[in-house]
């Protein structure tokens, strides 16, 4: 390797002298006569080792060394003080300050040739663990985000499967629980507290909204006509079977399955079930959900039930904000009202 030294010392004679005695090693060297000067160099310049005497006029050699390791482009450079002050204070003051060695003038030749090569030598090999280890780094972060990624995708993949059990055991169909997911995703993206991330999250979640409807006896769930009462409480514990299993992971989007599931049928005005939570209690993503299931619902044939025109769900979604529905989501669905047509519609 090539190393750049700096060699620091207001007698141009001293200079020489270490010039002399470090050429033969193939250095390349540059040099400065006072303080301000090294700096100037060591800030437009990439050195390896500075060689620093520390009397000089003007800013002193100990100056120089600290601030250079209140530098964070300089601080790793290694310092070696070269000085006619041989005292115990002057060299504990050195080290204080960050140098790495300390010689005194007049130095024997040998002994320069050999620290100086060692510490370049070792400020080198600093640098290349320093460089693989910015490498590792980089390369675990990317293992970390491949690992993540194909979590995710198999969360996706599992939620995709136990969608289709719901589908097979229930009267949701596929196109219902894909249009309650394009709802929700749109009335996330719209929204100001929802990021980007959390309304793909919702996209994928929702579909499990009803999953606990695995749970419901099927003569309850296929029934055509009105649920009596009785019958009604059984339904509703479709919610509670959900949690009971979705809450045992702590996956992004199974907790986000959980939430959506056990809350979905939650009220703006505390009516709903299965908690009765009102407002902000209820999670935004079961906010959303609510009003995609039911508009979807509404708008479309179910074995109990005939589909309702646009306008009738429309209104419904209209005249129940603040007791069913969040205001918000609602003026949402409204401004954007053309898009969730579309959806409905196709």
């Amino acid at each position: 390797m090539s190393y750049k030294v700096l060699i620091v010392d207001d007698v141009i004679e001293n200079i020489q002298v270490a010039m002399n005695i470090l050429i033969e090693e193939g250095y390349d060297f540059s040099y400065a006569k006072n303080g301000e000067e090294a700096l100037e160099l060591l800030h437009s310049n990439n050195f390896d080792l500075v060689l620093l005497d520390i009397m000089m006029p003007g800013i002193d050699g100990y100056e120089v060394c600290r601030r250079m390791k209140n530098d964070p482009r300089l601080v790793d450079i290694p310092v070696v003080f070269l000085t006619a002050k041989s005292d115990i204070d002057s060299m504990t003051k050195a080290f204080e300050v960050g140098g790495v060695d300390y010689l005194t003038k007049p130095f024997h030749a040998n002994e320069l040739l050999a620290r100086t090569k060692t510490h370049l030598e070792l400020y080198a090999a600093k640098k290349i663990l320093q460089s693989h280890n910015l490498s590792l780094q980089t390369k675990l972060k990317e293992e970390q985000k491949r690992i993540y990624s194909e979590l995710e995708e198999n969360q996706k993949e599992m939620i995709f499967i136990l969608t289709e059990l719901v589908e097979s055991v229930s009267d949701e169909t596929g196109r219902h629980i894909k249009r309650v997911a394009e709802y929700s995703r749109l009335l996330a993206q719209y929204h100001p507290a929802v990021s980007e991330a959390d309304a793909d999250v919702i996209y994928h979640a929702s579909p499990m909204h009803d999953i606990g409807k695995m749970g419901i006896p099927e003569n309850i769930l296929h029934k055509k006509g009105s649920l009596t009462k009785e019958e009604f409480e059984v339904m509703k514990t479709h919610t509670a079977i959900a949690h009971k299993y979705l809450k045992i992971s702590n996956r992004k989007l199974m907790k986000a399955a959980d939430i959506i599931a056990y809350e979905h049928h939650e009220k703006y005005n505390g009516e709903g079930y299965p908690r009765g939570l009102r407002g902000k209690d209820i999670h935004i993503f079961a906010r959303i959900v609510a009003l995609a299931d039911v508009f979807d619902a509404l708008t479309h044939k179910r074995v109990y039930k005939d589909a309702w025109s646009i306008d009738d769900a429309v209104n419904y979604i209209q005249e129940h904000s603040g007791d069913h529905f969040d205001p918000e989501l609602v003026t949402i669905f409204k401004e954007h009202l053309d898009e969730f047509i579309a959806i409905a519609q196709d």
